[in-house]
């Protein structure tokens, strides 16, 4: 999404229209229906984009293009969230404003909280780059921009504990998912939608034939249970480590976040592999392999041998993995933006992924 400071085409200046490009095809919502649902909160997230790019080009008031994103839905932005080194906005809250509602279209979020991902504009690529390379290295946490996202989400759970909805996309949606997973090991288990969420990992799910793919996820996973194997024999407190990973784990499996993929993403299309592939090696005779590589990765096992925090970022136990499989050749700008999931088409494969295992409900 670039585009210069200052001007617009026509062409970039509608994507941010939302009478041109949002989803005006709900003309009425239906919280119950899963479509509806993703739909509207995916605009919340377009909503945040539109926020800090009306905060670039100067466009208040009248001019400002972001809040057509959420009055449409019924929905008040009550705090935008900005990022303490480049002020940008990386994120906002938006509460439900009351209206007649039918009661068989179900009960909407009292609140959203949104993050946006990586946009590339003068005011804002250094520092969304920054965060996108510290993902790999399990830094996120450590993060300014990370750590007021939290406690916003603290503050708004201590008013409603519950309906409350957490998304984000591409980088917004790896803030999400650590914030998901953070709540979730206190027992507060959030409703989150994650828009092609980051998996730091080698997209093997773009290799084009199936059966060398299969070849590869199984090398990769001998590898990485080697790789745990050695580290455990060979590094002090590794096992206090591997312990509290596998505790974590077995703490996620009930939370159950909803992930939208396109097959065509190479940064979000390996969680297809993650839980398809799943369970893979067990078929194979090779039970402990699939343990190892369904909670570690070769990543986190280095950060962890060096004493500092390696939990994978990317690796959940549990999913509702939605994949986008409209058969179209598509960029990998086409395949990562957050409107595809507006999109009013029929194209969505979904299946819900619930890990099991001993004194794992």
């Amino acid at each position: 999404m670039k585009g210069k400071r200052g001007e617009d085409s026509d062409a970039i200046f509608s994507k941010w229209e939302f009478g041109i490009s949002g989803p005006v095809h709900l003309t009425s919502v239906d919280w119950g229906n899963p479509d509806h649902r993703r739909s509207v909160v995916a605009s919340l997230i377009q909503g945040v984009y539109v926020l800090e790019r009306d905060r670039q080009h100067k466009r208040i008031g009248n001019k400002a293009l972001a809040p057509a994103w959420w009055d449409y839905f019924h929905f008040e932005c009550i705090k935008i969230l900005k990022d303490q080194i480049d002020s940008s906005i990386f994120g906002a809250i938006f509460e439900y404003k009351p209206h007649v509602l039918i009661p068989q279209q179900g009960v909407p979020p009292r609140y959203v909280i949104v993050f946006r991902g990586t946009l590339m504009e003068t005011d804002t690529r250094k520092r969304d780059l920054y965060l996108d390379i510290q993902l790999p290295f399990s830094r996120l946490t450590r993060d300014s921009r990370y750590l007021t996202a939290f406690q916003e989400i603290e503050n708004i759970l201590e008013i409603s504990p519950k309906n409350v909805l957490l998304a984000g996309h591409s980088l917004g949606a790896a803030i999400a998912l650590q914030a998901g997973k953070d709540m979730a090991k206190r027992g507060c288990h959030i409703e989150t939608y994650l828009f092609n969420p980051p998996y730091t990992s080698a997209p093997i799910e773009k290799i084009n034939n199936t059966y060398i793919k299969g070849k590869v996820r199984v090398a990769k996973s001998i590898v990485t249970a080697g790789i745990y194997q050695v580290a455990k024999k060979g590094i002090k407190n590794y096992n206090n480590y591997s312990t509290k990973q596998h505790d974590t784990y077995l703490s996620l499996c009930s939370w159950i976040p909803s992930i939208f993929v396109n097959p065509s993403d190479p940064i979000c299309c390996e969680y297809i592999g993650h839980f398809e592939h799943r369970g893979r090696m067990k078929e194979l005779g090779m039970d402990e392999v699939d343990l190892i590589v369904t909670k570690h990765s070769l990543m986190s096992m280095l950060v962890g041998a060096l004493g500092k925090d390696g939990e994978p970022p990317h690796l959940i136990p549990s999913a509702l993995l939605t994949k986008n499989m409209k058969n179209v050749v598509q960029s990998v700008k086409e395949a990562h933006c957050v409107n595809q999931w507006w999109e009013p088409h029929s194209y969505w494969h979904s299946k819900i992924y619930v890990y099991q295992e001993t004194n794992c409900m």
